[in-house]
């Protein structure tokens, strides 16, 4: 009798101490796991450089700076347009979806400049696509120079990048550990939980055989 009251004594505490482990143990196994796998991602993902170009529309005698800006603007939606991308393909010596998938441009409401951006893995590839759109966008834009009265002028060519612009190991590392613990925290939130109803319920005590003198009255 003695042990089994003092196992019904230690059962509650034990039961708190697992439902205070439980918590911290998903969550930390979350942050781990997101760790190790956004580590591993930026460890096995090949880096990616970036190389950029800048353009500048300049106006004529006939026209004004605010004309010059307008037509930036629609210059630099013009850089990756088929057009344009169909002719410096030549350049680059690489398809059109390339560089659709790998170009971006860049305009400033302030200033008349296009910057026209490349990335790829290969840090030398990223400047030759740069510079290869640039020279098809200029070229197609002084075409029309003498309607438009805005001449678009090479303002500094892309050079070999140096550095990766993609994230490192230890930047894709602490992504991965912060999703990790926010899916452990998510999963916290959902998990069914136990109630102190629940941890209280005892099973019932199942009553000993009468004795006889309570089962025949005495005469």
């Amino acid at each position: 009798m003695t042990d089994n009251h003092a196992r019904h004594h230690r059962q509650p505490g034990r039961l708190a101490r697992t439902g205070l482990l439980r918590p911290w143990s998903l969550l930390a196994a979350g942050a781990l796991a997101g760790g190790l796998v956004g580590g591993t991602y930026g460890t096995l993902k090949a880096p990616t450089y970036t190389a950029t170009s800048y353009v500048v529309a300049v106006p004529t005698a006939q026209s004004d700076p605010a004309s010059a800006l307008g037509f930036a603007q629609a210059y630099g939606r013009a850089a990756t347009q088929l057009a344009v991308l169909g002719d410096a393909q030549t350049w680059a010596r690489v398809p059109v979806p390339t560089l659709r998938r790998s170009v971006r441009t860049v305009t400033s409401p302030d200033a008349p400049m296009v910057a026209v951006s490349a990335t790829s893995p290969r840090p030398g590839l990223a400047a030759d696509m740069a510079n290869a759109v640039t020279r098809a966008l200029t070229r197609h834009a002084n075409k029309t120079k003498s309607s438009t009265h805005v001449e678009l002028v090479l303002f500094s060519r892309a050079v070999r990048p140096t550095d990766p612009t993609s994230a490192s190991p230890a930047v894709t590392g602490l992504v991965g550990t912060s999703a990790g613990g926010l899916l452990g925290g998510l999963a916290l939130l959902v998990r069914p939980r136990q109630t102190g109803d629940d941890r209280s319920v005892r099973p019932a005590s199942v009553p000993g055989p009468a004795a006889a003198a309570d089962v025949h009255p005495q005469r």
